[in-house]
């Protein structure tokens, strides 16, 4: 093992998948840090979602190493093993339990070796409100705990989504397109938030949303056809001919 990949939370090299005759993903290397936050961007049909796929345990590549924490091998694991071992996913859509309140929906993610019935009905421990409390602020819902989830805006949605996500404390957290669908201040305000959740756990945000990029601040890493077209600073790969003809330029 090399010692970039035994430093590293998530190390991708030589990863390919092809479906159908379509090489989806074309010898992909990728090496995330703990406690960083990466932007993904490029085009349609670049390979992002089947990226993540990989990670995550929905997908098996053809051919090469996808490892966590330096040393385990995340092609062997299925996703609720993923899951298990603290890579959490959130999909573009959010996905909270409407019908329960803003605070049950942080509650019913803190233990999932407890059934829906005893999280609800038990008593909580001092520990467990002190985390539902301090999620609840760090998501920007503190004010809106008692409210059902069916109530938020669809950005608050995919801030009580985060924050159920946080309550499972990952180490890696995947996100996909999350300003997609905000207003204005809901964009910036999540891109402060994920800055705010970066450095306790790694974050990898997939985006086509060039001011929420710019806003998040972060090392830019460019898909296209699968594999990595550029690296740098959101100003850095703006300016690389390759990226501008294949993704910025259209």
């Amino acid at each position: 093992m090399t010692v970039q990949a035994a430093n590293s939370i998530l190390y991708l090299d030589g990863v390919n998948k092809t479906f159908d005759g379509f090489k989806a993903i074309n010898n992909l290397a990728l090496v995330l840090q703990k406690g960083e936050m990466r932007a993904i961007i490029g085009p349609n049909g670049a390979g992002k979602t089947t990226m993540m796929d990989i990670i995550t345990g929905k997908t098996r590549p053809d051919e090469g190493d996808v490892l966590f924490n330096g040393e385990i091998d995340l092609t062997k694991e299925d996703e609720a093993s993923v899951a298990r071992l603290g890579i959490g996913r959130k999909f573009q859509k959010p996905t909270v339990f409407e019908t329960h309140t803003v605070e049950d929906n942080i509650l019913l993610s803190l233990d999932q070796k407890r059934g829906v019935f005893d999280m609800l009905f038990a008593t909580r421990t001092a520990k467990e409100q002190a985390r539902i409390d301090e999620l609840l602020a760090l998501i920007r819902l503190e004010g809106r705990r008692d409210e059902l989830a069916s109530a938020l805006s669809h950005g608050q949605k995919q801030w009580l989504e985060i924050g159920m996500l946080l309550a499972q404390d990952p180490k890696v957290l995947l996100v996909d397109e999350p300003a997609a669908g905000m207003t204005d201040a809901e964009t910036m305000e999540t891109a402060k938030l994920l800055r705010e959740i970066a450095g306790e756990r790694t974050v990898v945000v997939v985006e086509h949303d060039m001011e929420f990029v710019e806003a998040l601040g972060v090392k830019v890493t460019v898909l296209n056809e699968g594999s990595v077209l550029a690296e740098g600073s959101l100003e850095q790969v703006s300016k690389n001919p390759a990226v501008i003809e294949s993704y910025l330029g259209r």
